[in-house]
């Protein structure tokens, strides 16, 4: 079969523009699926993982966005001598925008200790030791950094809350690259405020055989005639609750990648139908010269997946560089989405590009195969 691969070539090079236009059109479709696929994992990572069941989040009770909690911060002493808790860490958290934006930013104020302990990082640039002794420092994940064009050293202002580049981060969690950390009591008296002693939430990290949902209702129970009532959740189930009315037009949207497979499916047969229409003739001689139907049906099934899986690739590959390079988020209320690239995601896309290759070709394929010489050879 691979000897009849230049003649294959010669037939899609004989109508250029026609292959050229099939195969953008593939590798737009693929690459809008792609970028579906990210945001999916990107929800995803933010539910599922063992952190997100294991660890939990105290929040006041009534509030959504993080500007309205307002936590008493030595709460952390009353849960830390719950049995099963491990370690508390009090956060302040300042958002540009409450809603869904594309461009949000997100800071979190944490004591320098507990986030050396609680968040896996490393730093491209600058070092901690800088962030620690310097009030006005933040921590920039590389998302933002690359978004803004951040570097150490560098005035990053959002609103009233201006700071000092002390390091660019790249973070295993990859929602936590579009965050800035900054330490907590800046946070906490930043924009003209004193807060001073109130936290936006306080995050419970479990010893392995604690049981999660036991321990959210006690510290609920332990708070509910507090000064301030408090709702806790895993951090799974809250980042869910944060952004269940994004989740739900995301999973609308799920439905557009289906809708950008069927495209693909619906070009490649055409341009293959029409290939096959414009070849009647040729396929006659062919079969004249000894090819058999089976022989011809592979030809238009080779070049229909030719097609497809070049469109693909360039799709694939096309998103793949645009995740990496542009650093996309979707934040609401505090909650990151990160839209990360994939291995996975990516040979998903070229194995779809390949079946849908195959499919389109199976009918027109088909045409070409049970053509009947004597007719076709009288063929204008």
């Amino acid at each position: 079969m691979f000897k009849f691969i230049p003649y294959i070539l010669k037939s899609l090079w004989r109508h250029r523009a026609r292959t050229l236009l099939t195969v953008s059109g593939t590798a737009v479709a693929l690459l809008v699926f792609c970028f579906i696929g990210a945001v999916q994992q990107g929800l995803l990572a933010l539910t599922a993982t063992e952190d997100a069941g294991r660890t939990l989040i105290v929040f006041q009770e009534n509030r959504f966005c993080p500007q309205s909690s307002r936590l008493p911060q030595d709460y952390e002493r009353t849960i830390s001598k719950i049995t099963g808790v491990k370690d508390v860490v009090p956060i302040k958290v300042f958002t540009n925008n409450c809603r869904a934006s594309l461009d949000s930013i997100v800071f979190q104020g944490i004591q320098p200790e507990k986030l050396k302990a609680w968040r896996d990082f490393d730093l491209q640039s600058g070092d901690f030791t800088s962030f620690a002794a310097q009030d006005d420092a933040a921590l920039v994940g590389v998302d933002i950094a690359t978004r803004r064009g951040l570097k150490v050293g560098d005035k990053f202002t959002i609103g009233d809350v201006s700071v000092v580049v002390r390091g660019v981060f790249q973070s295993a969690t990859a929602a936590e690259n579009n965050l800035v950390f900054t330490q907590l009591e800046f946070l906490q008296r930043a924009r003209g405020a004193n807060e001073v002693g109130t936290v936006t939430q306080l995050e419970v990290h479990l010893n392995d055989s604690a049981d999660p949902q036991k321990i959210a209702k006690q510290i609920d129970q332990v708070f509910k005639t507090g000064p301030v009532a408090t709702t806790t959740r895993t951090k799974g189930m809250f980042q869910a609750d944060t952004l269940a009315d994004l989740a739900e037009l995301i999973g609308f949207v799920h439905w557009l990648g289906y809708a950008c497979v069927g495209l693909v499916l619906s070009l490649v047969a055409t341009t293959t139908v029409m290939a096959v229409q414009d070849r009647i003739k040729e396929h006659a001689v062919l079969q004249t010269l000894g090819l058999r139907p089976s022989r011809v049906f592979a030809l238009v099934i080779t070049e229909s997946l030719l097609l497809s899986t070049l469109g693909g690739i360039l799709g694939v590959v096309g998103s793949t560089l645009l995740l990496s390079s542009s650093g996309m988020s979707v934040a609401a209320e505090g909650v990151t989405i990160a839209f990360e690239p994939s291995f996975v995601l990516a040979i998903q896309g070229v194995l779809i590009a390949i079946v849908v290759g195959i499919l389109a070709g199976i009918a027109p394929g088909w045409q070409a195969a049970r053509t009947e010489i004597v007719p076709a050879l009288r063929h204008a």
